[in-house]
């Protein structure tokens, strides 16, 4: 058997180390074509050393000169590529397989459509490629011969648990999806309390272990609002379709509701190395590390309706794609500045959704007939998240009372 070729972009990030790993669990079936990343030098050089890659790509042209002096100096022959170009080249080659969509943000959406586009094995981690272009991307799918597969834990077990493959929910018998979350670590938090809220305490998420972004979106509830407009793309779903689900054990990853009465689950230990290998391999399943699922020791299951007033930025995540067009790409823009504004305490925890609404409420909609216009409205809507955060830090600065949307730096402390 001849290994397949893979390559994972964004591979110094939690889901491509998870990747890796599942990967090094079977050198007979799967090779590593090529990694990258944004501008972890030290850490992309410790794969390639390990995993020996012909291609490396990092966003950063100086820090790819860096790795290249670097791993030419150590005798390795992996060439390095930069910028949205090399990380397009290594997504498209011709020699790739699969491709691992797992870098964070809307810089993943270039190089995860260049991989749609040449026909691939596409794991796709990366919810904003959606999220921003769900129309074209999808059309970009339907045309081409490449294969989807969603590694989010929670649209993997929604694909889990529908028949394949699934073009209609309707003629397949789903009632409805009920899309899983765990309410992150504020989900019992005095709401008068979240203002105070610091980034460490908002990284800090109870089941996952997850990027600094991911972390502030999981405690928001902003990912699942992400994921809630990804499923509707994914899963060719209606947002009456889908319910989010509060559960805070992160055991059962999402369910299908059926009409005959029947509700699927898909159950596991909450480690996304569970999904990654379902879809390396699928439809054959293979070890992917995870130890098995003990569920008398995990002892109970519960459930609730997420509160929206503790998480608006589900509300506007779902009013986002009931009005389509460009309206999720300026969600996920808004929700990308203000995330690192507070992850550099320019803003506080609440001031997030505030940001976010506030640029919803003041940015055109567009429609996205192609590429250009996405990127159009991506830039837009990130101008606009600016104003918008030198706006509020203004209202900061000259009401000492406080304001609306509790306007006060966050402050270290324990929860």
């Amino acid at each position: 058997m001849t290994p397949q070729p893979v390559c994972v972009l964004g591979s110094t990030g939690s889901i491509g180390v998870s990747t890796l790993d599942v990967l090094a669990r079977h050198p007979k079936e799967y090779s590593v074509f090529a990694l990258t990343a944004r501008e972890r030098v030290a850490e992309l050089a410790q794969q390639c050393r390990r995993f020996k890659p012909r291609f490396a790509v990092v966003l950063d042209t100086d820090k790819a000169a860096q790795l290249r002096k670097e791993l030419v100096a150590e005798g390795l022959t992996t060439e390095v590529l930069s910028g949205v170009e090399g990380l397009c080249q290594v997504a498209s080659a011709p020699e790739v397989a699969v491709v691992m969509a797992a870098i964070v943000g809307a810089a993943g959406l270039k190089p995860t459509l260049a991989a749609v586009r040449a026909g691939k094995k596409v794991l796709l981690a990366n919810k904003e490629s959606l999220v921003m272009a769900g129309p074209l991307f999808m059309a970009a799918l339907a045309e081409s011969d490449a294969s989807l597969l969603p590694i989010d834990s929670e649209h993997n077990a929604i694909f889990q648990c529908l028949p394949y493959p699934c073009h209609n929910l309707a003629d397949a018998g789903v009632e409805r999806i009920l899309l899983t979350g765990s309410g992150g670590p504020f989900r019992t938090a005095d709401p008068q309390s979240l203002h105070r809220v610091t980034p460490d305490e908002a990284c800090n998420h109870p089941n996952w272990s997850m990027g600094r972004k991911i972390s502030v979106d999981s405690a928001t509830m902003m990912n699942k609002g992400l994921e809630f407009i990804e499923a509707c793309y994914l899963f060719h779903a209606q947002p009456s379709d889908i319910q989010v689900v509060v559960h805070p054990q992160s055991i059962v990853h999402s369910m299908v509701q059926y009409r005959d009465g029947s509700l699927l689950a898909q159950m596991g230990n909450p480690d996304m190395r569970t999904p990654i290998a379902h879809a390396l391999a699928f439809p054959r399943r293979i070890d992917s590390g995870v130890s098995a699922l003990d569920l008398i020791r995990a002892g109970r299951l519960d459930f609730e309706a997420p509160d929206e007033s503790r998480f608006p930025c589900l509300r506007l995540a779902r009013e986002a794609i009931e009005q389509g067009g460009s309206a999720p790409t300026v969600l996920n823009a808004a929700n990308e500045v203000a995330v690192e504004a507070f992850l550099q305490g320019a803003l506080p925890f609440t001031g997030i959704a505030v940001l976010i609404e506030k640029v919803m409420d003041s940015t055109d909609r567009l429609e996205l007939v192609d590429l250009e216009a996405v990127e159009l409205a991506d830039r837009e809507a990130r101008a606009r998240a600016q104003e918008v955060l030198s706006e509020l830090n203004g209202v900061h600065e000259n009401d000492a009372g406080g304001n609306s949307y509790h306007g006060q730096r966050p402050q270290t402390r324990s929860m």
